[in-house]
Formats: structure tokens, sequence, C-alpha cells
């Protein structure tokens, strides 16, 4: 037991000083920064930096959804990861180098350079997050998320703190630390081997995944539209992102508060509820939060432009708090489908930013109508319209709670299978086949998913039978479901 403890906790280490590594350098290249410093501004000229980052992250998240693609990107990723991420900020750094020695280089190719050089990375990275994270339980990498992407928050409101120009580029080093943690976390139990295909989910679970994607493009959307509303960088940029980051880290602290005093403590449950009362577990609990934040920036932007505090600054906070829900349930979709996260991942970030593209450009289109229009106004409106119907009617706390008892569910088949193979003494790869089995897998399928021949899986499924007591699939089968009903 203290053996499982130390290395849960060393786990929970890596993953939180990694992903918050990972955090604060994608808050970096989305927030902070700006290669136009020419007197032109405009709704999509002071946010050509962010929509280069978002199209390419979203361009190479759609290509990890094709399960070949994202092999493939996937190898690259390994090797990223192996040499620290080091030709990312390499890169970086030289891209900054030739902005301070030729500044007669268009700002425009700058960005759309930095964009290609970071956007390709971070996608990965994020997704190699994902992979590694989806292989903890849910009540460990939750609280994980949460706890990483407030260290990455308050990481950045230093740096943004610095009275110097351009400190931002502190940041680009950081990759290399998210690319530490993710090696450290990589050898003990040999996580690079590339998973087996996700399981056929539930209809249910097939529904709230569908949901959940519905609703992060909306989000998505929404935050576009409020970040249209952002200053460019030559005005008061700064202390509007350290207000945003300084409430997001308040958010985390509340939210993490759900948890109890020890959310990495055994038995605290990260969807489930935790009292008789509760009709939501604290990720719900944190959505409702998020939310509320933002909802509130909504509300309050006229009222704080007038004392000179951005309401947007608000919004944002808001909306980095639903960022880190959505993280979440994109590890919980992975979970309840059975398979690598990193798949998950990649579908939740393409529909986000592909949203938050969305948003943005609607914000140009808005800002170059002619005439007397409050663009302001017009878009403070769409986005919180947006919010509040995706709380309302895309993914709610019904949605929430159904989720809830998807994950009991998945949680008591798991264990059912971790008690079948410990009670027959299978072996390690007689224990990956059995939940397959379990869940009426044809050999042939097996096969495919382990790169093995279908011989070699039916050799594996007598033994199976044999250690069982059994003597069909449909024996095996009836054994898994007893098993369950007694757990």
């Amino acid at each position: 037991m203290a053996t499982m403890t130390l290395s849960r906790l060393r786990q929970a280490r890596y993953a939180i000083l990694g992903f918050g590594c990972n955090q604060a350098f994608l808050f970096a290249m989305l927030y902070l920064g700006s290669y136009n410093e020419s007197s032109q501004h405009g709704f999509l000229i002071d946010r050509a930096d962010l929509l280069c980052v978002l199209l390419v992250m979203a361009a190479t998240f759609a290509l990890m959804t094709r399960e070949r693609r994202r092999r493939h990107l996937m190898v690259v990723a390994e090797g990223l990861v192996r040499c620290y991420a080091l030709p990312l900020v390499g890169a970086l750094y030289l891209i900054v180098a030739l902005h301070s020695l030729a500044p007669g280089i268009p700002w425009l190719a700058l960005a759309a350079v930095e964009g290609l050089a970071a956007g390709v990375p971070l996608a990965l990275l994020l997704c190699r997050w994902g992979r590694v994270l989806g292989e903890a339980s849910i009540d460990q990498s939750v609280p994980e998320v949460f706890i990483g992407s407030a260290l990455g928050a308050a990481v950045c409101f230093f740096v943004v703190a610095i009275p110097v120009e351009g400190a931002y580029i502190l940041l680009y080093v950081l990759p290399v630390g998210s690319a530490w943690a993710l090696r450290a976390l990589g050898e003990p139990d040999d996580r690079d081997a590339e998973p087996a295909a996700a399981d056929d989910p539930t209809e249910e679970a097939a529904k709230l995944s569908g949901r959940i994607i519905a609703g992060t493009v909306v989000y998505g959307l929404a935050t576009g539209a409020v970040e249209a509303l952002a200053t460019s960088a030559e005005g008061g940029a700064a202390s509007s992102l350290s207000v945003t980051f300084v409430l997001f880290v308040l958010y985390c602290a509340a939210a993490l508060q759900l948890y109890g005093g020890r959310p990495l403590s055994v038995g605290v449950r990260a969807v489930l509820p935790t009292g008789p009362d509760q009709e939501v577990g604290p990720l719900g609990g944190a959505y409702r939060l998020a939310i509320l934040l933002m909802v509130g920036g909504f509300v309050a932007v006229p009222l704080l432009e007038s004392v000179n505090v951005s309401g947007v600054a608000v919004v944002l906070a808001g909306y980095l708090g639903v960022f880190s829900v959505l993280v979440s349930l994109f590890l919980i979709m992975g979970r309840i489908g059975g398979g690598d996260a990193a798949r998950s991942f990649a579908r939740g970030f393409a529909a986000l930013f592909a949203g938050e593209i969305t948003g943005v450009l609607v914000g140009g289109v808005l800002g170059a109508l002619p005439g007397a229009f409050d663009v302001s106004a017009a878009l403070v409106a769409l986005a919180g319209v947006a919010v509040l119907y995706a709380y309302l009617f895309l993914f709610t706390d019904r949605d929430m709670a159904a989720l809830s008892v998807v994950i009991a569910q998945s949680d008591r088949f798991e264990e059912a299978c971790d008690l079948i193979a410990r009670t027959a003494k299978l072996s390690k790869r007689e224990a990956e086949i059995l939940p397959l089995a379990l869940r009426g897998r044809t050999a042939e399928r097996i096969a495919g998913e382990f790169f093995i021949s279908k011989n070699t899986v039916d050799t594996h499924l007598r033994r199976i039978y044999a250690k069982c007591g059994v003597h069909t699939r449909q024996e095996l089968i009836d054994l898994g479901e007893r098993t369950e009903a007694e757990l």
C-alpha cells in the first residue's frame, strides 16, 4: 500500500508540474504577445496572431481524429517528447531573434510562421497529455487538470506582472518542462506503446459525448466573440490579462474545495456525488461555477468598464474555467469510449478551436459593418446567449448527472474485469483481451486491435475460458455480469 501511495503521489506531482507548464505555454501562445507594432488596428488585424495559432491547432487536431493519421502524428509527438521539445523552443526563439534583427519582415508573416511552428507541436503535446492523464483514474486526473491549470495561470500572471516589454518570451521555454514530465511519466509503465482502439460506446455514452462536443463548439463560439472584444496589445491588455489569470486561479481554488481539503486523496470521486444531498459531483459543481463566472462577466461588462476594469477579463476567466471542465470531460469521453484519450482530446479541441475561430471571424464581420452599429453590445449579447444556450440546452446539469451514472457503470465493469483477472490468475495479455471478450468483440477484431493473428487470439480465449471455468463466450459474459452485479 505504501508503494502504491508513493507511486500515485509521484504520478500526481509530475502530472501537475508538467501539465502546468503546458497550460502556461498554451495561455502564452493564445493571449500574450503580438508582432503587430504598426499603427494599423482592427478586429482581425489585432487577432491575427491568435487566429494563426488556432487555425494550425484546429487543423492538427482534425487530422488526429483519424486513427491512421493519429498514429503517425503520435510517433512525431513521442519524438518531440524524447528531445524535450527543444526544436519547438529553438524555433520560437529564432522567430523572436529574426523580429529583433530584421524589423522589416512583415509582422503577419512572422505571426503565420509562429502559428505553424508552435501550433502543431502544441497540439501534439496536448494529445500526449490526454493519453497520459487518461491512463490515470478520472478521480485523480480531473483534480490534476485543475491544479495544473491554476499553476499555469499563476506562472503567466507573474510573467505579465514583470515591468519589462516582451517578458512573455520567458514562457517559451516551458515546453521543456512539459516534455520532461511526459518522459518521467512515460517510463515506468511503458506508456509509449500504442493502446488498443476504442471500444464501441454504449448508446447513452455516445449520446453524452455528442452533447459534450456540441456544447464545446458553442462555448468556443462564445469565447471567440469575447476575444473579438479584447483590446490590442497597445493598451491595457496586460492589466486585463492579470485580472483574468488572478480570477482563474481563484476559480480553480474554489472548484477544488468541492473535492474537500485533499482533492487527490483516496476515496474522493471526481464525477459522482460526494454526499447524499448532491445531484452531481465536484466536476458538476465546477461546471456551474465556471458558467456563473462567465455570465457574471457578461452582466458586469458595462459596470466594470466604467471603473476602468475590463469586463472581458472576467468573461475570459470564466472561459478558462469552462476550458478546464472541458479538458476533464474530454478525458471522461475517452474513458467511457474505452479507448485512447488522445482521440477524445483531438475531437474535443478540434471542436473547441473551430468554434473559437468562428467567433473571432464573426466579430470581424460585425466590426466591418457600416453605420453606427454598437459592435461591443452585439458581441456581448451573442456570447451571452450562446453560453446560456449551451448550458441550458446542450450539456446541462441533467447530462452531468447522467454522465455520473455512465462513469459508475464503467467503473464497475473495470472492477469486475480486474477481479476476474486476479481470481483466475490471467496473464497480462489475457487480462487485456478479457474486457474486449466480455463486450462481445469478435476474435478477428481483437486480433486487429492488438496487431496479432486470429489464431493467437483464439489461443488466449481458450486459456481464459479454462482459467475462468467456462466453456463458451456467452458463459464468460454471464460470469462478467454476475461479477458486476455482486460489486
